[in-house]
């Protein structure tokens, strides 16, 4: 059964549109990686300064890999131009883990 990771990031307000654009920028990265299944970026409605990042991944192991190959990659990368990394948006994360126990979809028609 499928493994869902959801990093919890503290945003403060000011950075709220810098993580987001920096997300939109990079839509689609992670779509080909093997065992991949799903992805959505949360915004806090309710007064948090906690986005969730969702993601589903077939197993564990896939889950891993894009840890420690592409997502480890970008996240090591030098700023445009060879300049320094621009500031993280996020303050602070912490990452959730859970298997899918049970799971719905809508009817068709």
């Amino acid at each position: 059964m499928s493994v869902v990771k959801i990093n919890v990031l503290t945003v403060p307000s000011e950075q709220r549109e810098t993580l987001e654009k920096r997300f939109a920028s990079r839509a689609h990265s992670v779509d080909s990686s093997d065992g991949f299944e799903w992805f959505e970026l949360l915004r806090p409605v309710d007064g948090t300064d906690n986005y969730l990042v969702y993601t589903r991944w077939r197993d564990e192991e896939s889950f891993q890999a894009w840890m420690e190959g592409p997502m480890k990659a970008a996240h090591q990368g030098s700023g445009a131009e060879g300049g320094d990394r621009p500031k993280p948006a996020a303050s602070g994360s912490t990452l959730w883990s859970f298997e899918v126990v049970q799971q719905a979809a809508p009817r068709s028609a």
